[in-house]
């Protein structure tokens, strides 16, 4: 395969034809070069020219630590990016908020306290939070509301004769995204974005094929087996020798949850599933959670949207809830590639930077912002989302290797750095490169979208040298373990070779 020049950069450009090689060299922004190859016979063309993979569109961009080209393929043409996208989004938290930046839900109570009884409402004003789950607290996903609860109880409150009551204005009322595909929506990794969230906005579901065959299996979901969703199990019980076929689909704008899989018999599934509407699921949740506490609550479940004075001193504050420092929460953008985390952390630093409703759009102007100072080439950034989710969502490898080349100068590099996964030992390569040598020597971000997988981060090669590396496989019909054998098989000649 003819690989494309790489045309990224519009500085002026030489180029010379010597022994079979084209080199392409293109002025770089910082003083730094592209080259890029055009020999079949190189170890990286030939690794992505076999088979089908061929039939993929491939783009590499690696550069040394300081921000000289070494390879590039393609690198200048237009990919999706898929997760890899959250590099970019990362740093602009980072840069916006800051590391040691904490969440913080407080719930007041609006009214008098009588005896034991609290004459009124509880108001939460939702902040963004998005780890009001079981991920930082020893996967107990009740512990916040607990510490809730122990407030009122401390306060002698068993019984609230208002309701309870969640504003969510922080955040517009958008529920996602522009450019999300709509048959994601059903799943924990593309939920309803919004300022007051319980469980990253899902209900798990637990399906039992415990039964005959051609019988429908057993369910049962958390929170209580909620009545605020509806399941219709029209799944089916298939022998032992079947394979499961999974088929869950929410129809959109309720909470109405079609489940058509066929499971073979004693198979057990684990699916979260999104909920609409987050902030009546969480107030909904709460109120139930009290009433299991042996609370009573008269009044029932509302959300206000309408944005919340900033003076709250006529409220009665019950408890402040703290989330882990932001630092903390981007493990779970880099290292577990969560959407929703990135999702809601991007809306807060809108909110935080232009004291307003945080919105995607006034999040996306902050990464366009924050890739220009980077020394991004914005003119080719197309950017719809900040988890790289979105089909619109465009850039290069030439882009994404320099940015992480000048995130090695910015001043929450550490941070940056320490959020990434480390091949063969966390996050989403923690089953990848286990008995490869790169095991332990990569860092670095996964991507993966249906026809797209990506990969970018730093990698530690043999002679102890940092490379910078931005693989992308676009347009493959394959499956996705042969592109990850392919990048290994890549990333591991750098090592060797470098």
């Amino acid at each position: 395969m003819e690989p494309i020049k790489d045309n990224s950069l519009a500085a002026p450009f030489a180029s010379a034809i010597c022994s079979g090689f084209l080199i392409l060299l293109t002025g770089m922004l910082g003083g730094t070069a592209t080259a890029q190859s055009d020999h079949s016979n190189h170890p990286i063309q030939k690794i992505i020219s076999r088979d089908s993979l061929q039939q993929s569109f491939w783009s590499i961009s690696v550069r040394d630590s300081t921000g000289n080209a070494i390879y590039a393929y393609n690198a200048g043409k237009l990919i999706r990016p898929a997760s890899n996208l959250k590099l970019l989004t990362s740093g602009v938290l980072l840069k916006v908020l800051g590391p040691d930046y904490t969440y913080q839900t407080p719930l007041y109570g609006i009214g008098e306290k009588r005896d034991s009884t609290w004459k009124g409402d509880l108001l939460f004003i939702g902040k963004g939070d998005p780890s009001i789950s079981e991920t930082y607290f020893n996967d107990d996903k009740w512990h916040v509301f607990d510490q809730y609860s122990q407030a009122l109880d401390s306060l002698g409150i068993k019984h609230v004769t208002g309701s309870v009551i969640g504003n969510d204005a922080y955040f517009d009322p958008e529920p996602y995204p522009e450019g999300w595909d709509w048959n994601d929506l059903s799943f924990y990794y593309a939920v309803e974005i919004n300022a007051l969230s319980f469980n990253g906005n899902t209900v798990d579901l637990d399906v039992h094929a415990d039964g005959e065959v051609g019988d429908a299996p057993r369910i049962s979901w958390f929170p209580y087996n909620t009545d605020y969703v509806r399941f219709i199990n029209e799944q089916v019980i298939t022998p032992s020798h079947t394979e499961y076929d999974e088929s869950y689909r929410r129809i959109l704008g309720t909470n109405t949850i079609v489940l058509r899989s066929t499971l073979p018999t004693h198979y057990f599934e684990e699916e979260p599933l999104s909920v609409s509407e987050p902030a009546r699921y969480f107030v909904d949740t709460f109120a139930k959670y009290l009433r299991h506490q042996g609370f009573r609550v008269d009044g029932g479940s509302i959300v206000d949207h309408e944005p919340v004075g900033q003076d709250t001193s006529s409220y009665r504050l019950i408890y402040r809830h703290r989330s882990p420092p932001l630092d903390t929460l981007l493990y779970q953008i880099n290292r577990e590639s969560s959407n929703f985390y990135t999702e809601m952390m991007l809306r807060t630093a809108a909110a935080e930077h232009y004291n307003t409703q945080g919105s995607t759009r006034l999040g996306l102007k902050l990464m366009r912002d924050f890739a220009d100072e980077m020394r991004m080439d914005t003119t080719r950034l197309r950017i719809s989302d900040g988890s790289g989710m979105a089909g619109t969502t465009l850039t290069t490898t030439a882009d994404i290797a320099d940015y992480l080349v000048n995130m090695q100068q910015h001043p929450h590099f550490r941070p940056f750095y320490k959020s990434l996964s480390v091949a063969g030992v966390n996050g989403t390569f923690d089953y990848r490169f286990t008995e490869s040598p790169v095991n332990g020597k990569l860092r670095g971000k996964s991507g993966y979208v249906s026809g797209v997988r990506t990969l970018s981060g730093y990698l530690t090669t043999s002679s102890g040298q940092e490379l910078i590396v931005s693989i992308a496989a676009n347009n493959y019909a394959v499956k996705t373990k042969r592109m990850d054998r392919a990048h290994q098989k890549i990333l591991e000649y750098l090592y060797r070779k470098y």
